[in-house]
């Protein structure tokens, strides 16, 4: 008995050693990347132009795994990765052609994995690189997080990720940087990990400049406020740019609810709350507004809640759009419907003009 005892108290202190090895290793290699200059690359040189209607689009295209037959365990589903390397391979490449038959002149681009766990260690840029660059696009990169390896879930861990945003224009990008936005503290943030957004510049005939926000804001927060401090102050940076006299544009995954889901889509479920309206009043006397794709004739969600394969009921939302100063007039905007085939996300739509109009 006593020689059973002492092998118990073996194996709970190996226990303990290895989980307190573990926490310790997790704490010391969370870091965050900061603020940083970013690399345009590519050939592009032509200025946009004031009076042309352009075209955007916007995709968190969900780090190439979310079939429309996955589920992620953060969201009440089983999955941690994409299914296998090959499958992986396979929805790159269609999301790459979804995004190339928009034929659009800006793309943003969320949840580009690098070097992942859960991707097998693809970097996912070169399938966009290579469906965009023979049509002539710039590109710019920033990464968004850089995660320790986390042992969850037990099964099938989601491993280490490194994932960022992505910017393709088919006009010059004569600057680009990654700025830091604030994340929760205490365990969540290892769990929200790192978030920024990327701030490209764009020459527009006459010296001026269209500034160009592609962002991925906080969804697996506490209480949902911080992705609401992120947005204001993403709002307040291109109020500034807007007062010096620029175009502003931002577009990507707010991770709040744009317009109502549960009334327009018919779909309620009490447990998905992470996606709160915006705070009222948020763009009041900035001269940023807010545009939110919806088609009242026919409704189209852009997200869907990943607690299993996608079905009919599963709970729906918009929460991807894009945000414009006073002197960009949008002519049109839209989800468009892939029927969550290739993310958990639908792609979005805009477009819009420069117009001569100052504050």
């Amino acid at each position: 008995m006593k020689k059973l005892l002492i092998i118990l108290a073996a194996v709970l202190a190996a226990l303990i050693l290895a989980v307190g090895g573990y926490v310790g290793y997790v704490i010391a290699a969370y870091h965050r990347i900061g603020d940083a200059a970013l690399t345009p690359e590519g050939t592009g040189s032509r200025p946009l132009e004031t009076g042309e209607t352009y075209r955007m689009v916007s995709w968190n295209i969900g780090f190439g795994a979310y079939e429309s037959d996955y589920g992620f365990f953060m969201d009440g589903g089983k999955q941690s990765r994409a299914w296998s390397p090959t499958r992986l391979r396979e929805n790159m490449m269609k999301i790459a052609e979804t995004l190339a038959a928009e034929d659009a002149d800006l793309y943003l681009i969320q949840e580009v994995d690098t070097d992942a766990t859960r991707t097998y260690h693809t970097d996912e840029r070169e399938y966009l690189i290579s469906s965009m660059i023979p049509q002539d696009y710039m590109s710019v990169y920033a990464p968004n997080y850089d995660s320790p390896y986390l042992l969850v879930p037990p099964y099938q861990p989601h491993g280490a990720s490194k994932s960022g945003i992505m910017t393709f224009s088919r006009f010059e990008l004569s600057s680009a940087r990654r700025v830091e936005l604030p994340v929760e503290s205490g365990f969540m943030k290892l769990i929200d990990l790192d978030r920024c957004y990327s701030k490209s510049r764009l020459p527009v005939e006459g010296r001026r400049e269209l500034v160009l926000y592609n962002f991925h804001l906080s969804a697996y927060t506490s209480d949902g406020r911080i992705a609401a401090t992120q947005l204001e102050m993403m709002i307040s940076d291109m109020k500034g740019e807007y007062e010096r006299g620029n175009w502003c544009i931002a577009g990507g995954d707010f991770n709040k609810d744009l317009i109502g889901g549960e009334n327009v889509f018919g779909v309620t479920d009490d447990r998905y709350n992470w996606a709160q309206p915006l705070p009222e009043g948020i763009f009041k006397g900035t001269g940023i507004r807010l545009i939110a794709p919806f088609d009242e004739n026919d409704p189209v969600p852009s997200c869907r809640n990943a607690d299993s394969a996608y079905h009919e009921g599963q709970y729906v939302i918009t929460v991807d759009g894009f945000m414009v100063s006073e002197n960009v007039e949008v002519t049109s905007s839209a989800v468009i419907n892939t029927g969550f085939a290739y993310s958990d996300h639908n792609p979005v739509r805009m477009e819009f003009v420069l117009t001569g109009m100052k504050r």
